[in-house]
């Protein structure tokens, strides 16, 4: 890889000595001295933007104006300054990984058919793709459910991994990281992440910048707790960045979180996020930067600042990072990276003025808020969503409340009994209690104490309850190495939390199937029951089918939840149960004290157990070192697969595109409430028999038990455009009163299922719009969502308001997003689907936010006008979508 270093028309090139080493480097303080004038106290992101065009102004797609523009933030504290963004690297997971694969190849195919060079398609920029979310917990509780796992992961997901493998090898600047090794962001966090990056420009001289990247999972934030300034796009968007494609964004807005005080004795890293997640999401902070500043930081831990920014998507921010100290530096050198890195990145740092220490004043924000740590208090969150944070002092009473009001439970002491046991399940039975998710297992604080709770609950005669499916899944193999150290994980196995696997497993709803006698008493009583999981996400349909109740905890949360059993026992008060002697035990008996916890980390976690574990970590395991690999610069796509099919994206792409027409006569394929997430959009759980995509299976001769996840088959369209909608839990306005992913198709007004009726209206020509309420496709930044919603027809989304990954991921795929203005919103519009469509504006000439013109007809012929905000918000997604899409344009770019 080569980087621009453009006409350097501000002359910041300097060089600096690091380890006896020379280093040039785009100086920030001659920036100051040619003209933008005191930046020391610009935020510390804002510093790596101003850095990235500093390196890149060339004149054209980044100018001198833009490099002003930022020094100009701090006089307003905001910008509506569009720059052309850069990042250093990409970053995926396999769910993402693979349909990203697969538009590569695709690409590549289109490319010979433009008379092209196919090894054009070629990643630009370095990509690591850590395969981390196709392990299921189909065993568990036992001593061999760690192989047994592996070994299903590998039968199932044979197909997927032969087409990563060749990916491996066709593509330039292309690293898999195999099964088993971890959770991507713990891998990022822990080896791949330098926080410095180093490069040679085209004349052979070493250049130093900060570590940059962007994601294809939204928890690519984690890595900004090591000071890497990094977020989560669509698959989409990261696709055309891995091609050279600058990233179109404004200037953000900076909302400074100042930390002040030390958290109490006994309280968490999770019950800290959990209550900044709350606060973030009520002040609003979508599209923000978020940056973390204050004494508070003295003592807060790498892995702890790690586990509050790993929660950005959840508080809705497009980054929660923090900056370089003494904690970066200390981290990196445990972790076992390079001495003479280590050494570049704090002399990059200080010569840039991105070092903080106790005497650096507080750089200047666009909002500050506070929250002294001394007052978080030990919370969950929940049950259907991460910024709904419950006081543990409150969880009882509150699910309480819950069961009667929000889940309609009519009968509230109901007891079912289980075939085969000697128990009943009634409302509120936790039967998921799953220690998972990179969010907490790169903690090592965390998951110490959950091992110590364990310890000391077996100790004292406590087991878990039977109708749990307790599990492990550490982020990274080194969990594990401390763990056995510390000789805390035969306690922990004792209470069934034996290791599952290596990767994210209940957190992106790989929970696996609950017990069959279990299920069928949830099932055949209607029962509410509960997962608790330290993980980031508990959207509905997300976890389990069987678990409409999920909430987020910390590790040693889960371990009590899984001794009490129920959500209703209030662990404040109430004993989790009866030890060995008879007597009670409550959760203040075997809570270690944070003196305990440390004394563990300090005699058990060595820098060491990174060393060894990163040495050959793209080697991975016997099974996929012996994974057979095809060959060529494009792929032979094989008809019989079920999971990896050539995507229909660019058939019949032309040199130059078709013009773009306004929208006439299309029908609501639904309608949609508040909060809507890309899980209701693109299911990545379990598969139903009964469903589009079920029943798509089967007729390719698919046994329901091999059906795997929507996850693991997004190299699949036909899959995954059948389960676009079809999420068991979304509710569509135009079918009052159901659960599930159905509509009712007009003129014929029949029920049917969202994707059978799209296709009927395919067939009858009729363009679709989505309609929707406020923060339409939060959540995971998931491609599916928008490419799904693509093949099913939609020409448009219409909604109060969008999520930031989303909005860009539909015009991606060239759907117009519409956002309703003047206070509008769908209710107002009384729809019942009968009505037709018609968006004026895009024939007349697109630009970035423009008033579009809706015209509502109604069945009786009435008409009524409305205006809409374009949401496609700078001229380069204008670009894109009269293109029908980024990759079409960087394609026919890249064909000339």
């Amino acid at each position: 890889m080569t980087i621009a270093t453009g006409q350097d028309t501000l002359k910041t090139r300097r060089s600096l000595e690091a380890a006896g080493q020379s280093w040039d480097y785009f100086s920030l303080k001659a920036a100051e001295e040619a003209g933008l004038g005191d930046l020391s106290r610009l935020p510390f992101s804002l510093k790596v933007l101003l850095e990235n065009l500093l390196r890149f102004e060339d004149g054209r797609t980044v100018s001198v104006a833009d490099v002003t523009a930022v020094a100009q933030w701090l006089v307003d504290r905001r910008s509506d300054r569009e720059i052309a963004y850069r990042p250093a690297r990409v970053l995926m997971q396999d769910f993402t990984g693979v349909p990203a694969v697969c538009d590569l190849a695709a690409m590549r195919e289109a490319m010979v058919a433009l008379g092209g060079d196919p090894t054009r398609i070629n990643p630009l920029v370095p990509v690591d793709l850590v395969i981390d979310h196709s392990v299921m917990v189909d065993y568990f509780g036992s001593a061999d459910a760690f192989a047994k796992n592996v070994a299903f992961e590998f039968e199932r997901n044979l197909e997927r991994y032969a087409f990563l493998r060749w990916g491996q090898t066709a593509f330039d600047n292309f690293r898999v990281v195999p099964p088993g090794t971890g959770i991507c962001h713990q891998v990022n966090i822990e080896h791949l992440a330098q926080v410095v990056w180093t490069d040679a420009d085209p004349s052979g001289h070493r250049v130093a910048y900060p570590d940059t990247l962007v994601g294809t999972d939204s928890h690519t934030t984690m890595v900004n707790g090591l000071a890497v300034l990094g977020w989560g796009v669509g698959g989409i968007e990261a696709e055309a960045a891995m091609l050279g494609q600058p990233i179109s964004m404004l200037i953000p807005e900076v909302v400074g979180f100042k930390l002040t005080g030390r958290m109490k004795e006994g309280n968490t890293a999770t019950d800290l996020v959990l209550t900044v997640t709350q606060m973030l999401r009520k002040k609003g902070v979508v599209g923000k930067f978020v940056e973390f500043f204050g004494p508070g930081l003295d003592g807060l831990s790498l892995p702890d600042r790690a586990t509050i920014a790993n929660m950005a998507p959840e508080y809705g921010a497009t980054c929660g990072i923090f900056p370089i100290d003494a904690e970066t530096i200390r981290y990196l050198t445990f972790t076992g990276r390079d001495a003479d890195r280590v050494a570049l990145v704090e002399a990059y740092a200080k010569a840039q003025g991105m070092w903080r220490d106790a005497d650096s004043p507080d750089p200047f924000f666009t909002e500050v808020m506070e929250l002294d740590m001394a007052t978080v208090e030990p919370s969950l969150a929940g049950p259907r969503r991460p910024q709904d944070r419950v006081a543990l002092s409150n969880m009882a009473s509150s699910f309480a409340a819950e069961l009667t009001g929000s889940f309609k439970a009519a009968e509230p002491n109901k007891a079912v009994p289980v075939t085969g046991g000697d128990f009943s399940l009634e409302h509120g039975a936790v039967v998921i209690a799953a220690i998972t998710s990179c969010t907490n297992t790169s903690n090592p604080a965390v998951l110490v104490a959950a091992g110590l709770v364990a310890k000391k609950a077996v100790e004292k005669g406590l087991r878990q309850k039977p109708w749990v499916k307790t599990s492990l899944a550490p982020g990274s193999q080194v969990v594990s190495d401390y763990l056995a150290k510390a000789g805390l994980q035969p306690y922990l196995d004792q209470l069934g939390f034996n290791v599952v696997g290596y990767g994210c497993t209940t957190c992106i709803g790989n929970s696996g199937p609950l017990p069959d006698a279990v299920a069928a008493a949830v099932e055949g009583g209607d029962l509410v029951v509960a997962a608790v999981l330290s993980g980031n996400r508990n959207f509905e349909g997300r976890v389990n089918p069987h678990t409409r109740a999920n909430y987020l905890a910390s590790p040693p949360l889960c371990v009590a939840y899984a001794l009490a059993g129920n959500l209703r026992v209030d662990l404040t008060r109430d004993a989790l149960g009866f030890g060995a002697d008879g007597q009670p035990v409550y959760l203040k008996d075997i809570w270690p004290t944070n003196q305990e916890v440390q004394a563990v980390i300090d005699a058990s976690l060595t820098a060491a157990m990174f060393r060894d574990r990163y040495s050959n970590v793209f080697q991975g395991p016997e099974a996929w070192r012996s994974i057979a690999t095809a060959q060529g610069q494009t792929y032979q796509w094989q008809d019989s697969s079920t999971y990896v099919k050539r995507p229909p994206f660019f058939d019949g792409l032309t040199a130059t595109p078709d013009p773009v027409s306004d929208v006439r006569g299309a029908r609501a394929l639904a309608v949609f409430g508040d909060s809507i997430t890309t899980d209701h959009i693109s299911p990545a759980g379990s598969i139903k028999t009964t469903s589009p995509a079920g029943a798509y299976l089967i007729g390719h001769q698919v046994r329901p038990q091999d059906f795997n996840s929507y996850g693991a088959r997004r190299g699949n369209h036909e899959v995954m455009m059948r389960g676009t909608f079809a999420n068991i839990r979304i509710r569509n306005e135009l079918l009052s009163g159901v659960e599930g992913g159905e509509t009712r198709h007009y003129p014929s007004g029949e029920r049917l299922p969202i994707y059978t009726a799209a296709m009927r209206y395919a067939e009858e020509g009729t363009p679709l719009v989505i309609v929707a309420g406020k923060e339409y496709g939060t959540g995971s930044s998931r491609d599916w969502a928008a490419k799904g919603t693509r093949l099913l027809g939609v020409k448009a989304v219409i909604a109060e308001s969008f999520e930031r990954i989303h909005r860009s991921n539909l015009v991606g795929m060239g759907i117009l997003p519409l956002q309703f203005m003047d206070g509008l919103t769908r209710a107002d519009l009384r729809l019942d689907g009968s009505e037709r469509f018609d968006i004026a504006g895009v024939e007349e000439g697109l630009r970035p936010r423009k008033d579009m013109i809706l015209t509502l007809t109604r069945a009786d012929g009435a008409r009524e006008n409305h205006s809409l905000l374009l949401r496609i918000d700078t001229v380069d997604e204008v670009d894109y979508y009269r293109n029908g899409g980024v990759l079409n344009a960087v394609l026919r770019s890249l064909a000339r």
